[in-house]
């Protein structure tokens, strides 16, 4: 197998063999499908807005300042991603472990206020079964959230990996196909925002 240093320094180092060109194809593919996955619930919850069954709406519930916190998260975990993988490019071992590492600490913490959020709710009343409305946004919110944790697990086995192999096609191909998951995951969050939070909440935009 070749070293990372035996192919030309202007090809990033996920596209240097043709099985990676192939995988990071695929993997576009499969974030096609997740797209019509998060469409469809869109639209669910787009539908149900106006279902609450006389309980509670989300104007009533929601609390955005949390929201906005997880969004800021969320988002700079993106940025932080990015660097990463740039990073990655120039070959700096230690940095792209540095940046990716940043990177999961701010998707657990998304991921933990997320779970508080759903707590609280739960709390006052409003679960899955209130109303047509609350199960599209549980199931909605949630099937992100277990994508989010997904992608915390998937990352940090990839990083193992990363630690143990170094730097070469294979490891910056799984490293980089996780990136896009995760920005792919970051641009739902702002539909999300939008559909759920914002429109769900009765904020007129």
């Amino acid at each position: 197998m070749k070293s990372i240093n035996d192919y030309p320094a202007n090809i990033p180092p996920e596209y240097e063999e043709e099985e990676g060109q192939i995988k990071i194809f695929g993997f576009w593919i499969f974030l096609a499908a997740e797209l019509v996955l998060f469409s469809c619930l869109f639209a669910t919850y787009l539908v149900y807005l106006d279902r609450t069954a006389s309980g509670p709406t989300g104007t009533e519930i929601f609390e955005y300042p949390g929201v906005i916190i997880q969004t800021f998260l969320l988002l700079t975990s993106s940025f932080t991603s990015s660097i990463g993988i740039f990073e990655l490019r120039r070959k700096n071992k230690l940095r792209v472990l540095i940046w990716m590492g940043i990177t999961l600490l701010l998707g657990i913490s998304f991921l933990g206020m997320e779970i508080k959020e759903f707590a609280t709710y739960i709390e006052e009343g409003v679960s899955i079964s209130t109303s047509a409305f609350w199960s599209s946004f549980y199931i909605l919110v949630g099937t992100h959230g277990a994508h989010v944790t997904f992608g915390i697990i998937w990352m940090s086995i990839v990083l193992i990996h990363f630690i143990r192999k170094g730097i070469n096609p294979t490891t910056s191909r799984k490293l980089f196909v996780a990136s896009l998951y995760w920005h792919f995951l970051d641009a739902v969050w702002i539909f999300v925002i939008t559909g759920v939070y914002l429109i769900g909440g009765g904020i007129n935009l």
